[in-house]
């Protein structure tokens, strides 16, 4: 037996099906070292292959990693325990503003737009072998991308923003890959990289986005993908500058087999305008959600990109899901082409809680950063003591841990649920929990 857990299997599926039992199970750790290949291959008398193999199924799968000589070991965050289940019990009579979810009342209401799009359907049901995306939507999709000076580029839609990450991530690179990411960053984004076998690389952000020395040095450590999120960034608030997005265009130009992704979940409540990195390589794509502006549970993504990853996105969506329900599809024509959202309103209303958070916590001599969206985050020392203070205090705030790889502590406040009113009392809550800490990078 090697150290404490008992291995077992014969071959490669069967010793690394045993491993990943294990890992959910909570018998192998988060950080735990698995044995050398040919250690546990005496154990199990087989090849060294087969356990080599093994291994190989299970870097793919997300569940473990490997460093050379160094040897493998259990994933600090398995693919199997997603970032949004770091979450914290909230006691009654406790503000939650930890969930990261929109002001409700700022959505748009559905009944309207949902009886047009069934009547629509009930003269023209979509039925099998009909084109997936409805012809209207990509039109005006495709308009307001040309609106933000987007790249030209066919439209596509899928289930959500992640959904459509994972799509174009896999129509372009293969297990072992390395994909700069944000950090810290969406933690569903950070969950999604390892789950597909991929390797995540950390860039150091700072309130203009991705800071240009770390985007060079993940590229040059080879990375084949680089994720940037243009505004609203989660969880910092970050947004690239026209300054920041042109240094990083330039520095893209000189690696243009990068797949780049632009990650635009904040169009319709941000009034910032939108600097890509769209078009500067030759695999590209930028995906707008609809769920911050309109409503989660619409699950509607619209994608651009260049011909060919637009093409194999769409492709592998009609052999899978086949396509966006265009019940969903007609209803968001409906929403866009009878204005039901004010995107100057909304992006006035976000910003005034945020903004006043802000200059509250700076008041208070506690560094924070939120140039745009709907969350603050503020650095801390240390996130258990600073998360439980708050709740102590009556506040529910989100642990940075969902959104760091190496970056330094912090923790997010969402803005949603506040009043301007409310702002004061978090302050100062915050104020008692936390000592004055310093500014710059975001980790």
């Amino acid at each position: 037996m090697l150290g404490e857990y008992r291995f077992t299997g014969r071959g490669a599926s069967a010793i690394a099906a045993d491993i990943e039992r294990a890992v959910g199970a909570g018998a192998l750790s988060p950080g735990e070292a698995l044995p050398p290949l040919r250690e546990l291959a005496r154990e199990l008398d087989v090849n060294p292959n087969t356990v080599a193999a093994a291994y190989r199924l299970l870097r793919d799968r997300g569940v473990i990693e490997t460093a050379g000589r160094r040897g493998s070991r259990v994933r600090s965050r398995p693919a199997t325990t997603p970032r949004d289940g770091i979450r914290i019990d909230v006691p009654p009579g406790v503000r939650d503003i930890s969930t990261g979810n929109p002001d409700v009342a700022l959505l748009p209401p559905l009944a309207e737009a949902l009886a047009d799009a069934a009547a629509r359907h009930a003269q023209t049901p979509a039925l099998y072998g009909q084109p997936p995306a409805d012809p209207e939507l990509c039109r005006l999709a495709r308009a307001a991308f040309d609106a933000d000076g987007v790249p030209a580029g066919p439209v596509c839609l899928t289930s959500g923003s992640l959904d459509a990450m994972e799509r174009v991530l896999a129509a372009h690179l293969r297990p072992g890959d390395a994909v700069a990411v944000e950090d810290p960053g969406w933690g569903g984004a950070l969950d999604l990289i390892p789950a597909m076998g991929l390797r995540p690389v950390p860039v150091a952000v700072d309130d203009d986005g991705p800071i240009p020395d770390e985007v060079a040095r993940a590229l040059a450590a080879g990375a084949r993908a680089l994720i940037v999120t243009d505004r609203g960034q989660n969880p910092t608030g970050a947004a690239l500058s026209a300054a920041r997005a042109g240094e990083l265009r330039a520095l893209l130009a000189a690696h243009r087999q990068v797949l780049v992704i632009d990650d635009d979940h904040a169009h319709g409540l941000v009034d910032l305008p939108l600097h890509c990195l769209s078009g500067v390589t030759d695999r590209w794509a930028l995906v707008r959600s609809v769920a911050k502006a309109y409503g989660p549970d619409l699950r509607l993504a619209l994608c651009t990109g260049d011909p060919v990853t637009v093409d194999r996105v769409g492709g592998r969506h009609r052999l899978g899901a086949g396509w966006v329900s265009h019940l969903l599809q007609r209803t968001l024509v409906h929403l866009w082409t009878h204005d039901a959202v004010d995107p100057a309103a909304t992006a006035r209303s976000y910003g005034r809680r945020r903004d006043t958070l802000v200059i509250a916590l700076t008041e208070r001599g506690i560094a924070a950063h939120g140039r745009s969206g709907m969350n603050v985050w503020v650095p801390v020392a240390d996130e258990t003591g600073a998360v439980t203070g708050l709740l102590q205090r009556g506040w529910a705030v989100a642990p940075g841990a969902r959104f760091r790889l190496r970056s330094a502590p912090g923790v997010r406040l969402t803005v949603s649920p506040l009043t301007v009113a409310d702002i004061p009392v978090l302050a100062d809550a915050v104020a008692d929990v936390l000592r004055p800490s310093g500014t710059g990078r975001l980790g």
